[in-house]
């Protein structure tokens, strides 16, 4: 059933973000496809995570900044998908907001929360949290989704309306 279950979700397209979070030793981060909206009044989302020495710090994390990530990032969205990748280079373009997360300036929106439920499911942690601030970047770029294993852009040739 594992399979099965694993080839379900490859066959089911998700949003792509980066969650960001101060660690124990710095700045942590990596690329998640779990995130969905939980309430809208309130504002809340949730995302689970496994696996990783950044999933563990950022599920200890009090706060997170959780970036949607468009296709024009899509290579800093597989730099943070890669265990062990050196990540918050100077090359890098990311600053720290006044409340300590990272920031990637180049997403197309960050949404500072904080952690308000850390649910053990299975082998993960799924994290509930209400939404703080909503950061935003002008502009307008495709979105990015990752299906079947891999990343994908949606175009408006895409649209079936």
């Amino acid at each position: 059933m594992t399979d099965l279950f694993r080839n379900a979700f490859r066959s089911h397209p998700a949003g792509v973000a980066v969650i960001t979070a101060v660690g124990v030793s710095g700045p942590v981060g990596l690329t998640a496809s779990s995130l969905a909206s939980v309430s809208a009044d309130p504002p809340a989302l949730s995302f689970s995570l496994s696996g990783s020495r950044s999933a563990e710090q950022l599920i200890e994390a009090e706060t997170v900044l959780v970036h949607m990530m468009d296709a024009a990032q899509v290579e800093l969205v597989k730099l943070f998908s890669k265990p062990g990748t050196e990540r918050f280079t100077s090359g890098m373009n990311w600053s720290t907001l006044p409340t300590g997360e990272p920031l990637l300036l180049d997403a197309p929106w960050a949404l500072r929360c904080r952690i308000t439920h850390r649910v053990p499911v299975g082998a993960s942690i799924l994290l509930a949290a209400e939404v703080l601030d909503v950061l935003t970047t002008p502009g307008k770029a495709a979105p990015l989704v990752y299906h079947d294993r891999a990343f994908h852009r949606l175009t408006d040739e895409s649209r079936m309306d």
